[in-house]
């Protein structure tokens, strides 16, 4: 039953036959309206509403593109993976996937489609098959963040979670502060959990941080039940991604701890890449 102005009935003048009266006419009004209300639609019921948002700036060279999209695609095709969608409440996900580079550089390159089991799941692995890698210039996170957020404004489906399933091998260097983006989305009930690309040793490039992971800790995801999965080695690479769907799937949390949606004293600066693009090109962003 919603929550009843009680307040507003008990003036001087209202009595207690009349406030019970009044009582039982907003329970009735209220049990009609809910009986009204359209019931929802079966097919658009899922479990979780699964954006898969993937880096493509030029800091990605051919090798971890290559690494990236086939893991998505092992692991979204994967036995184990599968399992955990037929177990889930309704046994259906939907997922997108958009690939994002600087602010306003986000494409979908697979739409909003249901997934419950292996054909489905080929065929969206065939529709993302069938678009060729691409790489663009600038890292917006934050831009990724907002950019999938209007993406489940649209979505066909409803689910019991929303997550937005970011990954990539850099900070933030361009558009909307990554902490402002990120909260953005928390308030909105969205979990962001995060995926740091740690392939590459320390110094490879002048805007690599080597604690690529505890800047997406800090800075990056957020919500309930929010974390991230490091991929640090090429063979794990896979495994780290199909580790962080199951998760997501299943909507359990890797560790018993709670993940920070922002941190008082951050490891890292969560304005870094910023900082380091200002001072390799000599301006403010």
């Amino acid at each position: 039953m919603a929550a009843f102005p009680i307040a507003t009935l008990t003036g001087a003048a209202m009595t207690m036959r009349n406030w019970f009266r009044a009582l039982a006419l907003a329970t009735f009004t209220a049990t009609v309206s809910a009986a009204n209300a359209a019931p929802p639609s079966r097919e658009n019921q899922v479990d979780v509403e699964l954006v898969i948002a993937v880096d493509v700036s030029f800091s990605m060279d051919s090798d971890e593109q290559e690494l990236q999209r086939g893991g998505y695609i092992e692991a979204l095709t994967s036995k184990d993976f599968l399992d955990a969608v037929r177990k889930g409440p309704t046994g259906r996900i939907a997922v997108t996937y958009v690939e994002w580079a600087g602010e306003n550089d986000q494409r979908v390159i697979v739409p909003w489609q249901l997934v419950d089991g292996p054909e489905a799941a080929d065929a969206f692995v065939a529709a993302l098959r069938a678009v060729p890698p691409r790489r663009a210039s600038r890292t917006s996170i934050s831009g990724a963040l907002k950019f999938s957020q209007t993406l489940f404004e649209r979505s066909p489906y409803k689910g019991l979670r929303r997550v937005i399933d970011v990954s990539g091998d850099g900070t933030n260097n361009q558009g909307t502060m990554v902490t402002a983006a990120r909260d953005e989305a928390v308030a909105k009930g969205i979990t962001i959990n995060g995926l740091p690309i740690m392939l590459k040793e320390s110094g490879y490039g002048f805007l690599d941080i080597p604690n690529l992971d505890e800047y997406y800790e800090d800075c990056v995801i957020g919500g309930m039940g929010a974390f991230m999965v490091p991929a640090r080695g090429r063979a794990q690479f896979a495994d780290a991604i199909r580790k962080k769907l199951l998760l997501e799937v299943a909507g359990f949390v890797p560790e018993p701890r709670v993940i920070r949606i922002s941190a008082d004293k951050p490891r890292v600066s969560c304005t870094v890449g910023e900082k380091m693009w200002g001072e390799r090109w000599g301006t403010d962003h």
